[in-house]
């Protein structure tokens, strides 16, 4: 899987790291039967023995190679580095599916250069998809360059959406409710980056959560942006990398669309500020 991408040494690092790690995720899913896990909030809301060990791994190899830049890990959340680069990553976005044996997982790799997303990778073990992108250099899913669905509409394509137990519950179904009244589909796998990464390469149409953590979106929404799309401003006003927000990206020809739905849902469910 080879990528024109000019050279970076951290790109370099991101994505022999990121395959080095869907390895060691792949043995885990493979043996699932002895893999130790527990929640963390809810049932819903677990973490396993792999997470922990993938992440563990991500960050000394980061710390080998730039022991200035500062890591944000879903696992053991932020340390801070004076380079002025934020690794932001996700061992394995999933976790859920992971445990029950479906394959709709994935590792997620951002790095950021003050505010701005500069790397994005994402890759899905089960199948061997790596997602790449680079700003102004575009988005690549295995060497080879793609971009979001320039046609579809609400009523036409195919809308990831995300849930947790973490908003009230009425965001999500009154949500669901009016895009399925307004001609819609939606499918939710679990995985927030393997969701955005579909968008960017017109699998899925658009992408809507109501809150997210950065770990899961980081990279996802750089690759939405370089593959042509439209996102949201994240994680929005009042709100930092560490806290989370609502997530929203699409083709540009479904902004107004989807942005009047995710309003009239938020207004619907008593929650609109």
């Amino acid at each position: 899987m080879h990528c024109e991408f000019p050279y970076d040494p951290r790109f370099v690092l991101a994505r022999q790291v990121i395959l080095d790690a869907a390895t060691r995720a792949r043995s885990y899913f493979a043996d699932l039967a002895s893999l130790e896990s527990s929640q963390k909030l809810n049932g819903q809301d677990v973490v396993s023995e792999a997470d922990k060990a993938i992440e563990a791994l991500i960050r000394a190899r980061i710390a080998a190679s730039f022991p200035d830049d500062g890591v944000l890990g879903e696992e053991e959340g932020l340390k801070e580095g004076p380079s002025g680069y934020l690794w932001v990553i996700d061992p394995i976005d999933g976790t859920s599916c992971f445990i029950h044996g479906i394959d709709q997982w994935c590792i997620s790799i951002a790095v950021m250069k003050g505010n701005d997303t500069v790397l994005g990778l994402i890759c899905q073990p089960s199948t061997g998809d790596l997602f790449v992108a680079k700003k102004d250099a575009g988005v690549q899913l295995n060497g080879r360059p793609v971009h979001v669905s320039r046609t579809s509409t609400i009523s036409t394509g195919l809308l990831g959406v995300g849930a947790n137990f973490r908003i009230p519950l009425r965001q999500v179904s009154c949500f669901i409710q009016l895009l399925l009244e307004a001609g819609g589909m939606f499918i939710r796998n679990g995985s927030g980056a393997l969701m955005l990464a579909q968008v960017a390469c017109g699998r899925l149409a658009g992408y809507y959560e109501p809150h997210i953590n950065a770990w899961d979106c980081a990279a996802g929404l750089l690759m939405v942006r370089e593959a042509g799309g439209w996102t949201a401003e994240f994680p929005g006003e009042g709100r930092t990398l560490q806290t989370g927000g609502p997530v929203i990206a699409a083709g540009a020809q479904m902004r107004e669309e989807l942005l009047a739905l995710v309003a009239r849902s938020l207004e619907d469910a008593g929650t609109f500020s």
